[in-house]
């Protein structure tokens, strides 16, 4: 969310009037919500992305009982 949201304000604040150019604000909106990741990882030691999905944890959850259809 937060590269989406960086993307939109930089668009906002350069106003990028080709493609091109529009592929470099969505480069920096990447880059800001990189650079907040990996200090986020520096300060706490813990990964902030994670290869679980959703569907995987509502599937446990469900499997465990937690969850009732």
């Amino acid at each position: 969310m937060l590269a989406e949201a960086s993307t939109k304000d930089i668009s906002l604040a350069v106003e990028p009037g080709s493609f091109e150019e529009s592929k470099n604000v969505a480069r920096q909106g990447g880059n800001v919500a990189k650079v907040a990741r990996e200090e986020l990882e520096s300060k706490t030691g813990n990964k902030v992305v994670s290869p679980l999905s959703a569907r995987k944890i509502l599937a446990t959850a469900k499997d465990r009982g937690k969850i009732h259809e």
